[in-house]
C-alpha cells in the first residue's frame, strides 16, 4: 500500500482579509500553496505568510491544540486550524475570523468581550477554608476531583462563543466558555466563592438566556461540554430559588 502522507497537494485557501487602516470592508483573497497531506490549515496559513504574503495576521503559539490562540471559522466551522487536518477537505478551504467577534486584522478577532466576561465570573479557586502553610495543602478525594475535572480542560479558544446563536443574537450573553469556567469552580470542594459567581452567572445575562441548541459542546475542542454545565447550573440555581422562597429555613 502506497504511503501519501508526505504527498504534495496544491491546496487552495480562500482567507478572509481586512486591514482597519486602509480597507473600508473585509474581503476574500484567494492563494494556491502546496502542502503535505499530514499538514494542518495552520501549516498551510505559516506557509504562506512565509513565502506568498507575509501581511497575513493570524494567533497562533503552540501547534498541539493546547493554548487555543488559533481559533478561526475554517468552512463555515469554529475550529482550532492545528486540528483541522488537510486530509478532512476538498476544493476550496475558506478561512475566516471566528464570528460574533470585531475583527481585529485579517483572522485575528477581538477578544475582549469574552475575556471581560472571563473576569466577572471569577474563575480560580477562592478558598472556602482559610489555611496557613503550617495547616499544609487543601486535600481533595479522587471522586471530589471528578467533579469538575472536564469542565477544568477549557482552553479558551471561544470556539464556543463563535457557534452560539444566542451570542450572536444578545451579545449581552455571558456565554457558554465563562459560565463552564465559574461551573468548574462552583463544583470545586475546595472553593467558597460559589455565591459570588451565582450573582453573575444565575441572571437573565447568564445560564437564562441560553436555549440549549447544544452547538457549544459539539465544536469543543477539549470536549468540555459546556452545553451540559450550564444546564447543570439552571438546575442548581431553580434549587436556590426554591430554597430561598419556600424552605429558607434550610441551609444550602
Amino acid at each position: 500500500m502506497t504511503d501519501n502522507r508526505m504527498a504534495i497537494r496544491q491546496v487552495e485557501l480562500e482567507v478572509l482579509r481586512y486591514n482597519p487602516e486602509t480597507d473600508q470592508e473585509p474581503k476574500l483573497q484567494k492563494f494556491t500553496v502546496p502542502c503535505v497531506n499530514e499538514w494542518c490549515v495552520l501549516d498551510a496559513l505559516n506557509y504562506l505568510k512565509d513565502n506568498l504574503d507575509p501581511t497575513l495576521a493570524y494567533r497562533w503559539s503552540c501547534h498541539m491544540q493546547v493554548c487555543g490562540s488559533c481559533g478561526m471559522m475554517i468552512n463555515g466551522e469554529p475550529k482550532l486550524a492545528c486540528k483541522a487536518m488537510l486530509r478532512d477537505y476538498s476544493g476550496v478551504i475558506r478561512v475566516e475570523p471566528l464570528s460574533h467577534f470585531p475583527i481585529e486584522r485579517d483572522l485575528v478577532a477581538v477578544a475582549d468581550d469574552f475575556m471581560a466576561k472571563l473576569k466577572r465570573v471569577k474563575p480560580y479557586l477562592i478558598p472556602g477554608e482559610k489555611r496557613t502553610l503550617a495547616d499544609g495543602e487543601y486535600k481533595q478525594t479522587p471522586a471530589q476531583l471528578e467533579r469538575y475535572k472536564k469542565y477544568a480542560m477549557c482552553i479558551n479558544c471561544m470556539l464556543c462563543y463563535a457557534a452560539c446563536p444566542e451570542y450572536g443574537l444578545t451579545p449581552k450573553f455571558i456565554g457558554p466558555g465563562a459560565i463552564s469556567l465559574a461551573h468548574r469552580y462552583n463544583q470545586d470542594s475546595r472553593d467558597g466563592g460559589r455565591d459570588e459567581r451565582q450573582e453573575e452567572i444565575a441572571t437573565s445575562e447568564g445560564v437564562w438566556e441560553c436555549t440549549f441548541v447544544g452547538a457549544c459542546s459539539d465544536v469543543c475542542p477539549k470536549h468540555v461540554d459546556p452545553a451540559s454545565a450550564l444546564q447543570q447550573v439552571k438546575v442548581a440555581s431553580t434549587v436556590d430559588w426554591y430554597l430561598e422562597h419556600f424552605m429558607s429555613w434550610v441551609k444550602k
